[in-house]
């Protein structure tokens, strides 16, 4: 459980991390040029391959650790679903720059709510 665990971790740290670097340098510098839109879709690709394994090593810690009826699980599977579906409204409007506040936001709180179930 040790190496899914890890994994896990690493994917969360590639998608929380990646909005930090994105929040913090990448956008104020690259805004309106023409690299923005290639590094927005390749951080866009590692992002989707980190949910696919934020979500399969998330379903085999639930499972082990028996957590399906954690109250907190819940929650942050709830605050999962409503990124995703705040994501897909970026995608479709990505000049909305509101969205990308509460979508770090909301990564922010699921990444909390992850270190009260591994406690």
């Amino acid at each position: 459980m040790t190496a899914v665990r890890y994994l896990h971790e690493l994917a969360m740290a590639f998608f929380v991390g990646g909005q930090l670097v994105l929040v913090a340098a990448v956008v104020p510098v690259a805004r309106g040029t023409a690299q923005m839109a290639p590094m927005a879709r390749r951080f866009a690709y590692g992002t989707l391959v980190a949910l696919a394994v934020l979500i399969a090593t998330g379903v085999s810690m639930a499972s082990n650790f028996h957590r399906w009826s954690d109250g907190t699980l819940h929650a942050k599977l709830a605050l999962v679903v409503l990124a995703g579906v705040l994501v897909g409204v970026h995608i479709a409007r990505p000049s909305n720059r509101a969205l990308d506040g509460i979508i770090f936001v909301i990564s922010l709180t699921i990444v909390w709510l992850g270190v009260a179930l591994a406690h």
